[in-house]
């Protein structure tokens, strides 16, 4: 029986360096093709809903901004039992978490990848709000293409490289936020916040401040946790 591979990339490409995984899957896709049985994807956020299709794989591939406490930019790829520890770590958002969730729900349903590979790379800025890739991560896409490829013909799934790259309009996400376009019809920091959704940040509805709880002993709230009254 063919094996069932899903190549994922994972993460969220309003905040710079978050978007990798995306922007890889993407690349890998616009330039290569695979047969039938490889199924590539923008997971994106998804979190729990990617669950189904990472059940479906025997192989499973997944490109991600990890945060491994290295230098920015540098590439680092974990294989198999060590995949969910380190999508969890030192977490940068919520989609990691999301998807140790999804891993862990694969394998509590008996459906889980007998092969997995995470290509991460360490990001330098997140803190961009619709920024893109910094140079630096940027740099690692093709290089982080190369190991998966290699880490798939050494288990027998092959790629072919395409005589004409896909247009954007044939990429996963769609033209309207390919790189290019991202990048170039990005409005300025004077017409758009770069560490939030200014809506909020700016709002009279909204108070935005650090309020740390009174430890005033008057003001401390107890309560009987024990029916003996002991705490």
């Amino acid at each position: 029986m063919a094996k069932k591979t899903l190549i994922l990339g994972i993460g969220n490409i309003l905040w710079a360096d978050e978007g990798f995984g995306v922007r890889a899957v993407e690349y890998l896709h616009q330039h290569y093709q695979f047969d039938d049985s490889v199924k590539l994807m923008d997971g994106g956020t998804q979190g729990l809903y990617l669950v189904h299709h990472v059940q479906e794989a025997n192989v499973l591939l997944v490109f991600d901004a990890i945060d491994y406490g290295l230098e920015p930019g540098t590439l680092k790829l974990i294989e198999d039992s060590d995949v969910p520890k380190f999508m969890g770590a030192k977490k940068m958002s919520l989609h990691q978490t999301g998807f140790q969730e999804v891993l862990a729900m694969a394998e509590m349903l008996g459906q889980y990848p007998q092969h997995l590979l995470l290509v991460g790379v360490q990001p330098e800025q997140l803190e961009d709000y619709g920024g893109s890739l910094r140079e630096k991560t940027r740099q690692q896409i093709i290089p982080a293409i190369q190991h998966a490829l290699d880490w798939l013909n050494e288990r027998g799934i092959h790629a072919t490289e395409r005589a004409v790259p896909l247009s954007v309009e044939q990429s996963l996400s769609g033209s309207e936020i390919s790189l290019e376009n991202y990048e170039e019809q990005r409005p300025s920091e004077d017409q758009a916040c770069r560490v939030g959704d200014d809506r909020v940040i700016k709002s009279k509805e909204f108070h935005i401040q650090y309020r740390p709880h009174s430890l005033d002993p008057d003001n401390q709230i107890s309560c009987d946790v024990d029916h003996r009254g002991q705490y």
